[in-house]
């Protein structure tokens, strides 16, 4: 029965979108929630298993168990990349290692972008040759992308900033809004 579920993790595992070097935040969080179904995640922050001279059986079972976990580990973070970035990470040597040059490099990278969604949540100007709902809907997507980057702002916030979004044209609106209650 688990032959079957690793199986069938496997198969939609290549289902995955491949990382293509954006979007980091998301593809680690997807990436760690795979490991840990696999049960091989803890090779991120568990260091292999110290040999002794006189190791017991045990001893050498746990430092196999952890070298076959780490091999399946790296594994999946590699294969869950695009072939570009696999050729510049593969002869990386553990996966630990692996998995803090992907953080260094890319949560920097990430930090960036969070300047640049707050930019475009802070610019956004509903317009009235478009439909509201859809320009609304960009500014959720917006919004969305705050959370997924463990960003807050409260909601009173939010929706004051979208309330001044609207166009010149809806000043009445506005006002009416602004006002209300709820």
């Amino acid at each position: 029965m688990a032959s079957e579920t690793l199986s069938d993790m496997s198969t939609k595992f290549g289902k995955l979108t491949k990382f293509e070097g954006v979007d980091f935040h998301r593809w680690q969080k997807k990436m760690h929630f795979l490991l840990t179904t696999l049960k091989v995640v803890y090779v991120l922050s568990t260091p292999c298993p110290e040999e002794t001279e006189d190791e017991t059986l045990e001893a050498t079972h746990r430092k196999r168990k952890w070298e076959n976990d780490n091999y399946i580990c790296r594994g999946y973070i590699l294969n869950a990349m695009s072939d570009p970035l696999f050729d510049i990470y593969q002869n990386v040597g553990s996966t630990k290692e692996l998995w803090e040059a992907l953080e260094s490099k890319y949560m920097a990278e990430d930090a960036s972008s969070k300047k640049f969604l707050v930019s475009d949540f802070n610019n956004y100007k509903i317009v009235v040759l478009r439909p509201v709902m859809e320009q609304y809907n960009e500014l959720l997507r917006i919004l969305g992308q705050f959370m997924q980057h463990d960003m807050k702002m409260d909601e009173s916030i939010v929706v004051s900033c979208i309330i001044d979004k609207l166009p010149s044209a809806w000043k009445e609106f506005k006002q009416t809004l602004k006002h209300k209650k709820e």
